[in-house]
């Protein structure tokens, strides 16, 4: 758990080298050209959820205690449609978020999945919200957070659905194998004596990344302002 921890600061320190896995080198890219390029386009995509530190982080807490494929097919395709939905109309209708407190937010649904998955709700308040639609709901806003970026790269306007459309099959991908390394790792470590004694810790641990997260975005915002 101690590894994990300093894993996670790390990442979370690096917050401009790693966030929406958009480096500088994408930026001049994606501003530098116009047309269709699919290719690319799907590329960044996947690099995109490949290297996403914090949508890999709220996967990892949604499927922490799924145990059938089809349970996390069924909660990562819930993902996946709000991720996408938001991420192109975000950037079609040019809706922007202030990319601090979306960020911020986006920490936010860390913190409230690793608390789901520690039976806090249920504690506190006697309810047990709907694993789905808070799925759904977060994959809807984690979308706004990728579109608030792409838009801050002022993406050419020429080729933009197409693009979009391969930059969305590339995040599927890029999803896809940032999954299968989770399931693998995850699928061992459940047939170790570890896992009840240490999936407690775990999901304390994806909180406080979490909250690390959101206090890093809101003081960036308080400091731009």
């Amino acid at each position: 758990m101690a590894n994990l921890l300093v894993l996670a600061l790390f990442l979370f320190t690096s917050a401009d080298v790693f966030a929406h896995a958009v480096t500088q080198g994408d930026k001049g890219y994606i501003q530098e050209i116009s047309g269709v390029h699919l290719l690319p386009f799907t590329y960044l995509g996947a690099k995109h959820m490949a290297t996403g530190y914090d949508h890999i982080l709220f996967l990892f807490g949604v499927i922490f205690f799924l145990y059938k494929l089809k349970d996390i097919a069924v909660y990562v395709s819930l993902f996946a449609i709000g991720h996408s939905t938001t991420m192109v109309l975000g950037v079609y209708y040019n809706i922007g978020i202030n990319s601090y407190l979306i960020d911020a937010v986006i920490g936010f649904s860390v913190v409230y999945k690793a608390l789901d998955n520690l039976g806090a709700f249920q504690r506190w308040f006697g309810v047990q919200p709907n694993t789905k639609v808070a799925t759904l709901i977060f994959g809807l806003i984690h979308g706004f957070g990728l579109a608030t970026k792409i838009q801050e790269y002022e993406i050419s306007r020429d080729g933009l659905v197409p693009n979009l459309l391969a930059f969305n099959v590339g995040v599927e991908i890029g999803q896809l194998l940032a999954l299968s390394v989770i399931l693998i790792g995850i699928s061992y470590w459940r047939r170790t004596a570890g896992f009840a004694r240490y999936a407690y810790s775990a999901n304390v641990a994806m909180m406080a990344a979490g909250f690390i997260l959101v206090g890093m975005q809101l003081t960036g915002y308080i400091v731009s302002q």
